[in-house]
Formats: C-alpha cells, sequence, structure tokens
C-alpha cells in the first residue's frame, strides 16, 4: 500500500492583517484552500481581492497573521527565514510577470542559478538546465542572453529556471501579462504540457481568457474565496475567447 501524499497547499483560515498608521487592512479574512498535486489552479479577484497578498503567502514571502499553511506537509509556521528561503528554492518555481532574468548572462546560466544556490556541481547544473530549456521549447536558445529573447522566449526561460529544481509547486504571478497575444499562447501551452506531465500549477490572473486554460478557479473578493470551481463552471464569461494553443 502507498503512503498516502500531501495535497501541494493546504491552508486553513489564513488571515492577514496590516497595520497603516493607526488603520488596520485585513487583506485576507480567513482563507481555506487545498490544491492536490497535479492540479492546475487559476486564482482570480479584483483588486483588492487579497489575491497578490493570498499569492506571497503562498510562495513563503509573507507569514499570516491568523491560521496555518502546509508546503508539500510542511508547516511553514515553524521555519526560520533561512529555512524558508531554502524552501522556496526547494518546493516552488517561481514565474512572474516581468521574467525576472538577468540580463548580461545567457539563458542557461538563467536556468542553472536556483542549482547553483542549491550547491549543485557545475556539470549537474548545466544538465538539468539543458533539460529544463528543452522542455519549454527553448534549446536553441541556450547561449543567447536576455536582450536577445522576445518576451514569449523569455518568459519561457524563466519557466525553464522554475521547474529545473523540480519544484512541488509552480506559482506564477499574471504570467502572460507583458506578452502579446502569440507568446501568450504559447506560454499557455507550456504551462499545460508541465501539468499533463504531473507538475502542480498555480496561476494569478486577471484575465478570463488566460483562466480558462487552467482546470480549477478559485475565486477571491474582499480576502475570502467566494467561489472554487472547474473553470467550466465557474462563470468565465461565455463570450470570453479561448486563446489558441501554440503548434
Amino acid at each position: 500500500m502507498e503512503p498516502r501524499r500531501h495535497p501541494v497547499i493546504q491552508v486553513e483560515g489564513m488571515t492577514r492583517t496590516y497595520a497603516i498608521g493607526e488603520m488596520r487592512v485585513h487583506a485576507l479574512r480567513g482563507v481555506t484552500l487545498r490544491i492536490e498535486r497535479g492540479e492546475y489552479v487559476a486564482i482570480m479577484g479584483p483588486s483588492g481581492s487579497g489575491k497578490s497578498t493570498l499569492m506571497n503567502m503562498l510562495g513563503c514571502l509573507d507569514s499570516p497573521s491568523e491560521g496555518r499553511y502546509l508546503l508539500d506537509g510542511a508547516d511553514v509556521r515553524t521555519y526560520t527565514e533561512d529555512e524558508l528561503s531554502d524552501l522556496r528554492n526547494r518546493k516552488i518555481g517561481f514565474v512572474f510577470q516581468g521574467f525576472n532574468l538577468v540580463t548580461k548572462i545567457t539563458a542557461l546560466a538563467n536556468v542553472e542559478l536556483p542549482l547553483a544556490y542549491a550547491g549543485l556541481p557545475r556539470g549537474e547544473r548545466c544538465r538539468r538546465a539543458l533539460r529544463a530549456l528543452e522542455r519549454v521549447g527553448m534549446a536553441d536558445r541556450v547561449g543567447h542572453s536576455s536582450s536577445e529573447l522576445s518576451g514569449g522566449q523569455q518568459q519561457r526561460v524563466a519557466i525553464a529556471r522554475a521547474i529545473v529544481t523540480n519544484p512541488a509547486l509552480i506559482l506564477a504571478d499574471e504570467p502572460t501579462g507583458n506578452l502579446d497575444s502569440r507568446s501568450t499562447a504559447e506560454v499557455l501551452d507550456v504551462f499545460e504540457r508541465l501539468n499533463r506531465h504531473g507538475h502542480t500549477v498555480v496561476m494569478i490572473t486577471h484575465e478570463d481568457e488566460v483562466a480558462a486554460h487552467a482546470d480549477r478557479l478559485v475565486r477571491l473578493a474582499d480576502g475570502l474565496v467566494v467561489s472554487d470551481l472547474p473553470t467550466g463552471e465557474g462563470k468565465i464569461s461565455e463570450h470570453a475567447p479561448i486563446l489558441p494553443r501554440a503548434i
């Protein structure tokens, strides 16, 4: 009998309150959320709904005021700052709207960075980075710097960097926000292929047509989860265009 596997994300009663002078802002008001291994989940909400705060919590970039967060079975409340840094490097692959690549080094060197932080030897770093770049269709651009790449190509390099440590979670924050429609379709196709191969993907987005590519849609409003449904039932506008898959 196989041992029971932990959900990748288990959030219970999470709140986050910020003090701004004498005013208290309740960004999260008691979020409970469970995401199993291998799911592809989009998180949406209007400005001020708490989705950016939730992103920071799920990425272990901030700590809840109350509640519990287990990442791949690990209770992050028990971790020191150094341990959290190591946890982020091992368990979470981040993809940001602005790519966050180091501009003066090659695509290969950018993808190697998390492995360098983890202390892997150079040969192993290179082998794994090349494999990650192949998986996102960038094997022919390994020696190019980010300034020599299009926005879509830069984002695919960023995705390769996110998956090179084989993390439990790919956490993408508005990953198509800076891309044209063709590059958006290519990047979404990469996420779908990674998910089909077992990667857990959580994507923050404000675009219905992007969220429609996920299998599950979580909507936030006023710091609370107000719906959590398969995307076909998540009240995405029936008139929202579904972006084509890249060929």
